[in-house]
């Protein structure tokens, strides 16, 4: 297992460039849309295979175990060269809710296989009527002998066509309040009783989907925590959920993207715009620097709490500016969908926008991290109460 951090930060950075350069296929570089499984496996397994795939995981279970500096420039130079954004549900959110929660059996049957690519998930969260409210959620698991059988509907789940595991919230017990008798359970996507329906964004690109299971069964060691004790697993688990989009890396993303838009227009001299851009690079970087004391305390030992809410917040708005400014910069080849000709460059001026406004929503909206931030971090209270 090789010692990332023994390497000076400027030394990592060149690795990282050539590694990307070597191993990433331009064909899936600045792309619109998530590929799929199929076209980015390959990439998948080769940063696996040199042990790059998990920057966030220790390097007991596999991981690069990076320090906050060289974390931050692994997310640049991805950026920098426009490698695609990964099926990501094992590597970002399952795989370290089992390394902080997940028992040693737990850990040894599923870490290997996130990082092989053999188990390839998705999240069975949100529900139609429980997005936001979380807790409302009406899928049902039920005990028969030694599985669950579970019934219910899922929506707005990433990439689910190409998932063989799902990670679910399912209500385990009606009796209790409605934050208590829910559990977590893995759910094999590839058995009788799962149907999976693609839905089409804004854009027209097939991202999300919905999922039904009907009479779906899964064995009771499959319990991720206690039974009826998902909540408090769903909560650890949506700390890690929103540090993905609490990076600075979409707003480094668009960066480099309103730059050469800039240059391609003949705007990157002029005051005006030079002014919003420094701003904006401004905000970045401090974003860049609040995002490194959050994972060096993570790194210590911290579980993800209100500072991620506002790291969320500031993390997707900023991206939101960014690529406004994109949409500005560009002038009339703005209303243009798909890639456009700039002076002699071929750019995609609206996809950004697009996938700028999703980041906002997904993971707890943004009005939600504000609700939690008055509550938790100003203690004020609920709206209507004195």
């Amino acid at each position: 297992m090789k010692n990332w951090n023994a390497l000076g930060d400027e030394e990592f950075r060149a690795d990282m460039a050539r590694f990307i350069d070597e191993n990433c296929p331009p064909s899936l570089r600045n792309l619109r849309y998530r590929p799929r499984w199929a076209q980015q496996r390959d990439w998948y397994l080769a940063l696996a295979a040199d042990g790059r795939l998990a920057p966030n995981w220790p390097v007991r279970h596999g991981g690069m175990g990076l320090s906050p500096s060289k974390h931050m420039i692994y997310f640049e130079e991805m950026e920098r060269f426009g490698a695609p954004r990964l099926i990501g549900q094992g590597i970002d959110n399952f795989g370290p809710l089992i390394i902080a929660h997940g028992t040693p059996e737990q850990q040894a049957g599923y870490l290997p296989k996130i990082l092989s690519g053999e188990h390839v998930w998705c999240q069975g969260y949100s529900e139609p009527g429980a997005g936001s409210d979380l807790a409302s959620l009406r899928t049902e698991a039920r005990i028969d002998g030694g599985e669950f059988v579970v019934n219910g509907h899922k929506i707005w789940t990433s990439m689910a066509f190409d998932a063989n595991r799902m990670f679910a919230l399912v209500r385990t017990d009606r009796t209790k309040p409605r934050h208590a008798g829910i559990s977590m359970i893995v759910i094999d996507m590839h058995q009788p009783g799962i149907t999976v329906r693609p839905i089409e964004n804004i854009a027209g690109d097939v991202e999300f989907c919905e999922v039904f299971l009907d009479d779906v069964r899964a064995p009771l060691g499959n319990l991720v925590g206690a039974l009826h004790d998902g909540w408090r697993v769903a909560t650890a688990l949506l700390g890690f959920e929103r540090i993905t989009p609490a990076t600075p890396r979409q707003s480094l993303a668009h960066l480099y993207r309103l730059e050469h838009v800039a240059r391609a227009s003949g705007l990157i001299d002029d005051a005006v715009f030079f002014g919003k851009f420094c701003a904006l690079k401004m905000d970045v970087l401090d974003l860049t620097a609040a995002f490194r004391r959050l994972v060096a305390d993570l790194e210590e030992g911290g579980q993800p709490g209100v500072e991620v809410s506002y790291m969320k917040v500031w993390a997707t708005e900023t991206a939101q500016r960014i690529t406004e400014l994109i949409l500005e910069t560009a002038g009339e080849h703005a209303g243009l969908d798909g890639t456009v000709r700039i002076g002699e460059e071929e750019i995609d001026i609206v996809t950004p926008f697009y996938n700028a406004r999703v980041p906002t929503i997904y993971g707890g909206s943004s009005e939600i991290q504000r609700n939690i931030l008055a509550r938790r971090a100003l203690g004020l209270p609920a709206e209507g109460r004195a």
